[in-house]
């Protein structure tokens, strides 16, 4: 191979939002084969890791009763690893458990409603990641309630991006930029002479240089109330502020960013101070 390296840009649907890829390698024809190789795990994945997919491990999980067990697949079990993870560490603020929840606070419409008393006391019964066990003889999953629902909507596209930093890596491509919809972003090497993949944050006024370091970001810009709190069972109340993690991995940092929207502050840097500096918080 010979030449200077380039920039090439790439981007597919998936997991109802845009990835968008940079490579930067001297042919351009190797960079778009390898963002194939990339879009093609990333369409994979979103087969095995959708709730909404019938085909799914997760949508089986959910069909499960009480003391039932499933075997999964790798990235199934990965993502239910660090989700559980992820529970213990923020002491309940990240929960993958609580899809039933936007039923109940929210209509057709996506408006903000009371629910039923009674509704909610239901559940609360199936809400919780202490519900479900694995057990690494056949990466089993046993769940301990009815029908619970498994969403991996908060960790999902984080994980996507770090498999795809693994196929660039078969692909012997060191620099690169990966972004999932502008909430979670993965940055691998350098562009061309630069020390790092730079990135202005949602506020237009802060910006950070990334190298081989995830960066992700919740809020309620977007979409409004749709933030719910594992603790308490109800929506968080919409702040104009937006939480950002920086971490090691993508799907660290997706899952982390969320946590922290639920978190105060002084729990926040509790974690951080753990991490021994691998974990940074930002708000904006």
């Amino acid at each position: 191979m010979s030449g200077t390296p380039q920039m090439h840009s790439f981007g597919a649907e998936a997991m109802a939002t845009t990835f968008e890829l940079i490579i930067v390698h001297e042919e351009a024809e190797y960079a778009a084969q390898a963002a194939e190789a990339v879009f093609t795990e990333i369409a994979r994945l979103e087969d095995e890791l959708s709730r909404f997919r019938h085909t799914s491990d997760i949508w089986r999980l959910s069909q499960l009763h009480t003391g039932e067990s499933l075997c999964v697949s790798l990235a199934v079990w990965d993502c239910l690893t660090l989700a559980k993870s992820m529970w213990e560490e923020t002491a309940g603020a990240f929960d993958i458990t609580i899809g039933p929840l936007m039923h109940l606070w929210r209509d057709a419409e996506g408006n903000l409603r009371e629910p039923e008393p009674e509704r909610l006391a239901r559940a609360r019964q199936s809400i919780g990641s202490q519900l479900f066990d694995l057990g690494e003889d056949g990466l089993r999953v046993t769940v301990n309630a009815d029908r619970m629902v498994f969403d991996l909507g908060a960790v999902g596209k984080g994980y996507a991006l770090d498999q795809a930093a693994n196929i660039l890596q078969d692909w012997s491509i060191s620099s690169a930029f990966l972004n999932a919809g502008d909430s979670t972003l993965l940055a691998l090497g350098t562009p061309p002479d630069e020390s790092g993949w730079q990135v202005t944050l949602a506020d237009g006024a802060h910006a950070l240089t990334l190298t081989e370091r995830a960066l992700s970001g919740s809020g309620f810009q977007v979409k409004g109330a749709h933030i719910m709190n594992p603790r308490t069972l109800h929506p968080m109340p919409v702040q104009e502020r937006r939480s950002y993690a920086l971490a090691p991995s993508a799907a660290l940092s997706d899952a982390l960013s969320t946590a922290f929207m639920i978190m105060s502050e002084e729990e926040v840097k509790t974690l951080c101070e753990r991490y021994e500096g691998q974990v940074e918080a930002l708000w904006v």
